[in-house]
């Protein structure tokens, strides 16, 4: 018997455009000594399931791809990545032979290293309302006359939208170019024009930066904390607070951080709550139905008492498990701060202040309130972070076994 395991060494997160390596070890786990075993062939693959919602979403067939486009039958026999899968293969990487005809002694173990690059224009790894896009290393593997077995390792996907293109770094200045495209077309970073004299003899030496290093450094400078904003919050009985926020762009695993400023209101604000929420948006084409509304996904709440309160402050973390903004041509989705004042109709009086320090005061509020509620969103946008960062609390293995 052959016992096949398959892992992924550096972790089970990536960005699209990095390549994923796995590692692939064929093991014959015969005890006795006389016993060859032999694989006909092994093959391994990248794909990308897609599955909806079908009360809620219509995929035309152009946004598919057959059986055929992704193997050449669908036999028992042959290599079919996504046999047994739910929804649409909307991804495949051209298939990688790993060897013909391997014979393995008892004991013997052989193994053997895959690299694949993620398309940088594939959709990220997304599990919504309505939408589902999962990520495999699909490993198939086959003795003589016998079906084939396939042995899968989810694996996690984050994109960066909008940044195409990096200008070269020269005399320690970083410059940064926006476009709408993805990372398909990153220049090497340089670390400025060299003064000595040139050897014609010598081949001039560039250094290149990984993508992922060149992918953090442009997070770095995106979601760097800028000037701040401010908003006043009213109605249309008067202000109601302040609220200021450092920046409008997190990268996954950071905080939220923002003030309130209560002391310019002329509406008391008996309570407020700021959630993190998710806005899943099906496009025009795919939706099911015509005046279909917009999913919602709340993940963090910060909720306050703060009757007479002067200024107080929010801190919201980010999950490290969240899938960032993007867009594909089934389904965008939006991040946003939502907000909820429960505002007093009538003044609220405090309690006199005892002017010695020493005294003490003590103050009732009042046995009802006629209260308003008011809400707010406020739009902000989360990019990616690091992937062995986000490595660290996936739930994904890194690592799969099966027996041939």
């Amino acid at each position: 018997m052959i016992e096949v395991s398959a892992c992924l060494p550096r972790g089970s997160v990536y960005l699209a455009g990095e390549t994923v390596k796995s590692q692939i070890t064929f093991s014959n786990t015969s005890q006795n000594p006389s016993d060859t075993d032999s694989l006909a062939w092994s093959s391994v693959q990248i794909i990308c399931q897609c599955s909806v919602s079908e009360s809620r979403v219509h995929l035309p067939k152009s946004q598919q791809l057959s059986t055929e486009e992704v193997s050449t039958t669908g036999c028992d026999t042959s290599f079919v990545p996504n046999k047994g899968e739910r929804g649409l293969t909307v991804l495949s990487t051209k298939p990688r032979i790993l060897f013909c005809d391997l014979k393995l002694s008892a004991g013997e173990s052989k193994s053997f290293i895959y690299e694949d690059v993620i398309p940088v224009d594939s959709p990220p790894s997304y599990k919504g309302q309505a939408v589902k896009y999962s990520y495999k290393v699909t490993i198939g593997a086959q003795k003589f006359n016998q079906p084939t077995k396939l042995i899968r390792m989810p694996f996690r996907v984050m994109v960066l939208h909008g940044l195409n293109d990096i200008s070269v770094y020269t005399e320690g200045v970083y410059h940064v170019i926006l476009y709408d495209s993805g990372l398909n077309d990153i220049s090497v970073y340089t670390e400025g024009e060299e003064v000595s004299p040139s050897n014609p003899f010598l081949k001039p030496q560039q250094s290149e930066n990984s993508l992922l290093d060149i992918a953090m450094q442009v997070l770095s400078t995106v979601t760097a904390r800028k000037a701040p904003h401010s908003y006043n919050i009213t109605n249309a009985k008067g202000k109601v607070a302040k609220f200021i926020l450092f920046k409008q762009a997190y990268k996954l695993g950071e905080d939220i951080v923002g003030v309130f400023n209560f002391t310019d209101g002329t509406i008391p604000c008996v309570q407020y709550s700021v959630t993190l929420q998710s806005e899943e948006q099906i496009s025009e084409e795919c939706r099911k139905k015509p005046g279909q509304g917009t999913a919602v996904t709340s993940y963090v709440k910060h909720q306050e008492m703060c009757l007479h309160t002067a200024k107080t402050h929010i801190n919201i973390p980010i999950p490290l498990t969240a899938t960032p903004c993007f867009i594909t041509d089934i389904v965008c989705l939006r991040w946003r701060l939502h907000f909820e004042f429960v505002t007093s109709s009538d003044p609220i009086s405090e309690s006199e202040r005892p002017t010695n320090m020493d005294d003490a005061a003590s103050w009732r509020g009042p046995a009802t309130i006629n209260v308003e509620t008011m809400v707010w969103d406020l739009p902000i946008k989360i990019y990616p972070t690091s992937p062995i960062h986000a490595s660290c609390v996936t739930m994904l293995k890194s690592g799969s076994c099966v027996q041939i």
